[in-house]
């Protein structure tokens, strides 16, 4: 038994590295418009690995606050499903998600969120409230599991790329 955890826990390990790797390759495509962004979001259903939906952060394009990629992708992901329920899905994000996008993915009723970069790593760029995502879902009644790490150096690599490191001077967010 214990040999088939490791290797179905192995297996769900190259899963959502593919998935993230994925994520992080369709995130830099932000970097050829005018707004990109480091953030990147998708969900998928977990039992499968079928994407249901991917999106990127609109804050600056759409002027709003909530428009994190992880909010987005909730919202297309609950249309498209025509329910505001995601349960059976997994959330993965090129960065751990904030209290709002965490408390989000935890309403949604998620079964898993996998994250690559951390707050802190974000926040070596811009701004962001210091809670982790594990403290969000350990503090709620909703259960949901917190993956994190994964991939994380590719992650941080969207933070730093040089079109990125001008965009940021450009929001104007960069910590103080």
């Amino acid at each position: 038994m214990n040999e088939n955890r490791a290797r179905g826990s192995a297996t769900q390990r190259m899963r959502d590295e593919a998935i993230l790797a994925d994520l992080v390759r369709f995130t830099a495509l932000s970097f050829a418009t005018a707004t990109p962004v480091p953030f990147g979001a998708a969900l998928v259903e977990t039992r499968t690995g079928k994407m249901l939906f991917r999106g990127r952060n609109a804050v600056m394009r759409e002027k709003d606050p909530s428009a994190h990629a992880e909010t987005r992708a909730v919202r297309k992901a609950c249309q498209k499903l025509g329910r505001p329920s995601l349960a059976g899905y997994t959330l993965y994000s090129t960065c751990e998600p904030c209290p709002m996008c965490m408390a989000n993915a935890l309403w949604a009723g998620v079964d898993r969120v996998v994250f690559g970069a951390t707050i802190a790593d974000a926040n070596e760029h811009c701004r962001q409230i210091h809670i982790t995502a594990r403290e969000v879902a350990e503090r709620s009644d909703m259960r949901c599991e917190v993956e994190g790490e994964v991939l994380r150096e590719e992650c941080r690599a969207l933070f730093v790329d040089p079109r990125m490191m001008q965009a940021f001077r450009s929001w104007g967010t960069r910590k103080k």
